[in-house]
């Protein structure tokens, strides 16, 4: 395996016209593409390019943010808001490259009232196989050489997923979604427009509930009240008590350290009607439990919990164990019920994540002799999550880690469309060969 840095779009060009197998990262984030151990894969042929150092933009074209290389979410959100306009999608990791959320298709927190990264995707570059630049619109249908039938198919068995943040697959509807949520298997993005809102006051709220895995009541009775304000509600989230006692004391909000927080994101303006709608008529929740929090405070929790997470399993020596699951609001309590059967097994674990989306990210924190227990234990969760029609990996992708999960969420057409698009696309296997479309071959 070899590693090599790029610092120009030429050298890019170059590298994609004679580079053998190659796999594109731009902040080594990732959760699925585990680079801290990808030297003990033995001789797998892979090139990792760190495209870092390649030239930046970031820009306001009209109310679009346009942007080049590997520019941040941190840095994004900072831009946007100097100009007067809020980037719509906010994920858990701040330190990301957009452009690769772009590539996973990752959807944070922001989802539950501004929706998925792909539809605030307006338009994209990206260098094809052939070191050609390539411009894709999301307001132009996607026309590929697969043949209609198969489209047609592929598209009918995606629209159960449509209110999904991600589908087991992509959707493949748009031009710009070849590129969105297909992990840079097709082309390497060099640039993308998002869309942007308009800047406005925001109140932080969080709610402190008994810990779901003793009663959850009150989140059921929170869950089902917030669906219907969306438009009010920017995002919903939790973090459970066991996320907050990976956290030192000083950091967690006044008497909390035995309690879940949900978290609430609601534009200022509609304060009232959010009281009015979901807190006075909350019976499981006390008023004297509920509190305001200030923006950079609720932040800072949101980030240091799946930051202490991944530090204390890198410190047992075991690679993350953990859901990017999604589920139908009808599926959502089931979702819970099957979480508090996995922490019968004996291993530390914690719950977080977009709670309003049914999205939520259980994770164990095993000992390296707990590992196997702990893999088997998420293999009946995938089962589960099939049964049921959900998306198993919502938001951050496949990458390494997952794949051994998501083939019996493909039939025959999914398999069928992924062969062909590596063949129009990437017929010398050079982009990211060993993702889960290339492994379909």
């Amino acid at each position: 395996m070899k590693q090599i840095s790029l610092k120009t779009i030429d050298q890019t060009i170059d590298h994609i016209r004679l580079g053998g197998p190659s796999l594109y990262t731009g902040s080594k984030t990732s959760t699925v593409i585990p680079f801290e151990t990808l030297q003990t894969l033995g001789d797998i042929d892979l090139t990792i390019v760190d495209t870092s150092g390649l030239p930046q933009l970031i820009e306001m074209d009209g109310d679009l943010l346009h942007i080049k290389g590997a520019i941040t979410w941190k840095e994004s959100k900072v831009f946007a808001r100097a100009h007067g306009r809020e980037v719509m999608t906010s994920p858990t990791e701040e330190l990301a490259s957009v452009i690769a959320g772009v590539a996973t298709s990752c959807t944070g927190e922001r989802c539950f009232g501004h929706g998925t990264l792909r539809s605030q995707v307006v338009k994209l570059k990206y260098i094809n196989h052939q070191g050609h630049e390539v411009e894709l619109s999301q307001s132009k249908p996607l026309e590929l050489k697969i043949g209609s039938e198969y489209l047609k198919s592929y598209q009918s068995d995606y629209k159960i997923y449509q209110s999904f943040k991600n589908a087991p697959y992509p959707r493949f509807e748009t031009q710009t979604d070849l590129m969105t949520g297909t992990e840079g298997q097709l082309g390497f993005v060099t640039e993308v427009w998002l869309k942007t809102a308009k800047l406005e006051p925001l109140t932080y709220l969080f709610l402190k509930l008994p810990c779901w895995d003793e009663d959850d009541s009150a989140h059921l009775e929170i869950f089902e009240k917030v669906q219907g304000l969306r438009n009010q509600i920017f995002a919903c989230e939790l973090l459970d008590k066991h996320c907050l006692a990976t956290l030192p004391k000083e950091k967690l909000p006044a008497d909390c350290e035995n309690s879940d927080l949900v978290f609430l994101e609601i534009k200022e303006a509609d304060f009232e009607m959010v009281y009015d709608k979901l807190l006075s008529q909350l019976s499981s929740v006390l008023e004297d439990n509920i509190f305001q929090m200030s923006a950079a405070h609720c932040h800072a929790l949101r980030m240091e919990v799946p930051r202490a997470v991944f530090e204390r399993n890198t410190k047992m020596g075991v690679t993350k164990k953990g859901t990017d699951v999604q589920v139908a609001t009808k599926d959502f309590a089931k979702l819970l019920s099957y979480y508090r059967e996995m922490t019968k097994i004996g291993v530390e674990y914690n719950l977080f994540g977009h709670f309003g989306d049914a999205h939520l990210h259980f994770n164990f924190m095993p000992s390296p002799e707990m590992e196997k227990s702990c893999q088997h234990s998420l293999l009946g969760l995938y089962d589960k999550v099939y049964e049921w029609t959900g998306s198993p990996f919502a938001e951050h992708g496949i990458g390494f880690l997952k794949k051994p999960f998501i083939q019996k969420f493909y039939t025959p057409i999914q398999t069928t469309v992924f062969k062909n698009l590596k063949q129009e696309f990437d017929p010398r296997g050079h982009f990211f060969p060993q993702g889960f479309m290339g492994s379909q071959q």
